[in-house]
């Protein structure tokens, strides 16, 4: 199998590449080749039994998807795009690789289409984002996808180009819409959801946290260990029980942020928590106050996608998997 990762210098890109390099496979599937694009070249795989090609470039040029297929890859996990932050901070470079650079991507495909007889696997990462407010406090599967921010808008817009270029068989298209991923490794990013995972990760590492929101604020949660297992499903899984609704919301923890500090306080204690402050920011609470708050992702569960059960679980896999396993 050859897999394309765009976005692969990302933060999901890397612990994807991590989790194929130290097996050689994508679930069952031998993976012999990779190539990783991203805006600045990806890091090569510590360990990797096939051929890797690193690529540098920007999605939002149109030349730029010719160069990533160019070798016909079988899967193509697309990861790249702009934080939810940025994208409603600089309305035209959102739009530009959000939806353009997608859109690039998915007629480069159709394009080869016809000419090679060609119909990879596409899994687009997409967003709980597309959801906007008035909801319901858990979403089903049926629920009017209504964005109210600029992010949410492109990925639901992105969500219907791939369900009608895999309607037209251009390629076999899976949109993941992915829960806020929790606790991320590094350094904060412009994500407005980006203090969900700060109030547990620096307190954890001994540092302090500002809280922006309220901690009534309830959302949707999965780890990075869970969103590469949902990236891994989508492209070996069999696409035909899924049938022309290709946007599925993942499963995830629903979780007050005093739940999530409460977790917190379970697992490191009084001096964990101290570390966080109060300071309300009026934009990032606009724009926390219409995303959904919980979800019944009856379909994925159905399909075989799997996340946490509890939020102590994501704190202990965040743990394990970026702190050694200890405190």
């Amino acid at each position: 199998m050859h897999l394309l990762i765009i976005g692969a210098a990302g933060m999901i890109g890397r612990k994807l590449v991590g989790a194929i390099s130290r097996t050689g496979k994508l679930g069952s599937h031998t993976v012999t080749k990779l190539t990783l694009s991203d805006a600045i070249k990806p890091e090569a795989p510590a360990v990797f039994p096939g051929a890797v090609t690193r690529l540098a470039l920007d999605i939002s040029d149109p030349r730029s998807a010719q160069q990533m297929l160019a070798e016909l890859p079988d899967v193509i996990v697309h990861l790249a795009s702009i934080v939810s932050g940025e994208a409603e901070q600089d309305f035209d470079k959102g739009y530009r690789i959000n939806l353009d650079g997608t859109r690039y991507l998915f007629d480069a495909v159709r394009q080869l289409s016809p000419v090679h007889d060609y119909c990879p696997r596409l899994v687009f990462a997409s967003s709980i984002a597309v959801f906007g407010a008035p909801m319901p406090d858990a979403i089903g599967d049926t629920f009017l996808a209504a964005p109210m921010t600029s992010y949410g808008t492109q990925k639901a817009i992105c969500e219907l180009l791939l369900q009608d270029y895999t309607r037209r068989g251009f390629f076999d298209g899976m949109a993941l819409r992915l829960p806020t991923i929790c606790i991320r490794p590094g350094l904060p990013n412009k994500a407005a959801s980006g203090f969900f995972s700060g109030i547990l990760r620096e307190p954890l590492a001994g540092k302090s946290a500002i809280l922006p929101v309220a901690d009534t604020v309830s959302h949707w949660h999965a780890s990075p260990r869970a969103a590469v297992g949902f990236l891994t499903h989508a492209a070996t899984m069999d696409t035909g029980p899924v049938g022309h609704r290709r946007a599925l919301t993942m499963p995830g923890v629903q979780a007050t942020v005093a739940e999530q500090i409460e977790a917190l306080r379970a697992i490191a204690g009084d001096k964990a928590v101290a570390l966080i402050r109060h300071e309300p920011d009026p934009e990032i609470i606009r724009i926390v106050s219409n995303w959904p708050r919980g979800f019944a992702a009856n379909r994925a569960l159905e399909l075989g996608f799997r996340a946490e059960n509890s939020f102590d679980e994501i704190i202990r896999i965040h743990i394990e998997d970026e702190m050694g396993g200890e405190l």
